[in-house]
């Protein structure tokens, strides 16, 4: 079994940054992407990042380049995932993901993983 846990959402005032933390933990050893998703209410779970473990490639939704940055930590199923120039439209519950390979699918596709965290709120306000 693999627990995802995620941290480090809060409330920032627009231009600001925070830094979201996640560990995958327990059986993670076919584990080989971590994913990052946000959702807004009354809209539609969204890809925000991706991680392969294994390539070290890095993904980002174009609402995020520039602004996002994914990162590995020294575990191979911890991830960060640093945010600046955040705005409001940045607001929403942003959840972590962990996927072994034989799921099927792009990394920005929610039924690629397998493996969810409860979420961390990020609030963007003035």
């Amino acid at each position: 079994q693999v627990r995802v846990l995620e941290s480090g959402g809060g409330s920032v005032q627009p231009g600001g940054s925070l830094r979201l933390s996640c560990t995958a933990s327990g059986n993670t050893d076919r584990i080989n992407l971590m994913g990052w998703f946000r959702q807004a209410p009354g809209r539609e779970r969204e890809a925000v990042s991706g991680f392969y473990t294994r390539t070290n490639a890095k993904y980002y939704a174009d609402s995020v380049k520039d602004r996002f940055t994914i990162s590995q930590g020294k575990d191979e199923t911890t991830v960060y995932l640093q945010m600046t120039m955040l705005g409001p439209e940045d607001t929403a519950m942003y959840y972590c993901a962990a996927a072994e390979p034989r799921m099927a699918g792009s990394w920005n596709l929610p039924t690629r993983y397998e493996y969810w965290g409860q979420g961390t709120q990020v609030t963007v306000s003035s």
